[in-house]
C-alpha cells in the first residue's frame, strides 16, 4: 500500500471527499487516495525474505519516500 504523507497536498483524496460528503456521507472529514501493489515473487522460501525485497522494491521504484509512505505485508 502506498499513500500520501500526512501534510502532503492529496487534491484527488480532496475531491474523493468532498464528492462523499455531497452524497449524503457528512461523517467523512478526510480521504486519502493511493494505490495498491501485488506483487508475485518466485524463488523466496521465507517471509522475512519476501518482506525484505518487497520493501527494498518499494524504497527504490514503487514509492517517492518525499511524498509518500508505504506498508508490505505478505498474504
Amino acid at each position: 500500500h502506498v499513500t500520501p504523507r500526512k501534510g502532503v497536498l492529496d487534491p484527488q483524496g480532496q475531491a474523493v471527499a468532498s464528492g462523499l460528503r455531497s452524497l449524503g456521507f457528512d461523517g467523512v472529514q478526510d480521504a486519502r487516495v493511493g494505490k495498491v501493489i501485488d506483487l508475485e515473487i518466485r524463488g523466496v522460501s521465507d517471509e522475512a525474505t519476501a518482506l525484505e525485497q518487497a520493501r527494498k522494491m518499494a524504497r527504490e521504484l514503487l514509492a517517492n519516500e518525499i511524498v509518500e509512505d508505504f506498508e508490505v505485508s505478505v498474504l
